[in-house]
């Protein structure tokens, strides 16, 4: 619902639990739910719940937009340029803790802290300013999701290794080998996506790691950049200028060059 703009609306409980759960803790993680709705503008109207051994829980999400106003994956134009709104190496810490390996607890809680807030602002600035194209960092990682802007759009982009925000930690497990199995089968999906020899390894783990809420990537052009910038400032939310749409089709990581 962000990364095309709108507004949340309302929102549905997906959930499963263990039968032997206890209610109080099911309670809590219905009222966490309810109140992360309510700070992006919406309101829980009902769901589903059913027994299962393994816990979880999810939101299927409903929201609102002008149709006139609707941000697409398909509008990315040579010359664009491309802003982060959140850093990236969650799945990476999050492998790294369920091993028992974090260097440092603080790892995990500023990961946790970025997968806690929402891209409510980031859609509030893209309304104010008007950008040509947008997605949300997810499953597939910055690279499959920067493959699916590109391919529909009929673009290439660039992308510069040494700009990209990054989790403290994030590079360290990286390089101890704390990579997801979904890293992997992103890269095997994920056919036109060259990178430059000079990347080293542990940023390419961090560019096909997948995401857990992640940022918005954002194409905007270079006569607006540094309004939306600002646009994002105001909602309290750092921008990261990574790259830039370039002609012809594919992601090109690299370490170096002029945005």
């Amino acid at each position: 619902v962000y990364a095309m703009g709108g507004e949340v609306l309302l929102a549905l409980n997906i959930a499963g639990f263990p039968a032997d759960l206890p209610r109080e803790m099911i309670a809590e993680i219905f009222l966490g739910a309810a109140e992360v709705v309510r700070a992006g503008g919406g309101v829980v109207a009902g769901g589903h719940t059913v027994t299962d051994a393994e816990p979880k829980f999810g939101l299927v999400v409903t929201g609102t937009i002008h149709p006139d106003h609707i941000v697409t994956l398909a509008g990315a134009q040579p010359g664009d340029q491309l802003i982060l709104t959140k850093p990236l190496g969650s799945g990476i810490i999050a492998t790294a803790a369920r091993a028992d390996a974090l260097h440092e607890e603080a790892h995990l809680a500023e990961a946790i802290k970025v997968m806690s807030a929402l891209n409510r602002g980031g859609a509030a600035a893209m309304r104010r300013v008007g950008v040509s194209a947008c997605t949300d960092i997810t499953g597939f990682g910055l690279l499959g999701h920067a493959s699916e802007m590109a391919e529909a759009s009929g673009v290439g982009m660039v992308l510069h290794a040494n700009t990209l925000p990054l989790l403290t930690g994030a590079l360290i497990y990286a390089r101890e080998g704390k990579v997801t199995g979904g890293a992997k089968r992103n890269r095997d999906f994920f056919t036109k996506v060259t990178v430059d020899k000079s990347v080293e390894p542990p940023y390419i783990e961090v560019a096909w790691d997948p995401q857990t809420s992640g940022g918005l990537l954002i194409a905007v052009s270079a006569s607006k950049t540094d309004a939306l910038l600002m646009a994002l400032d105001e909602e309290g939310i750092h921008g990261y200028p990574i790259g830039h749409v370039s002609e012809g089709e594919g992601i090109a990581l690299v370490t170096e060059g002029t945005l």
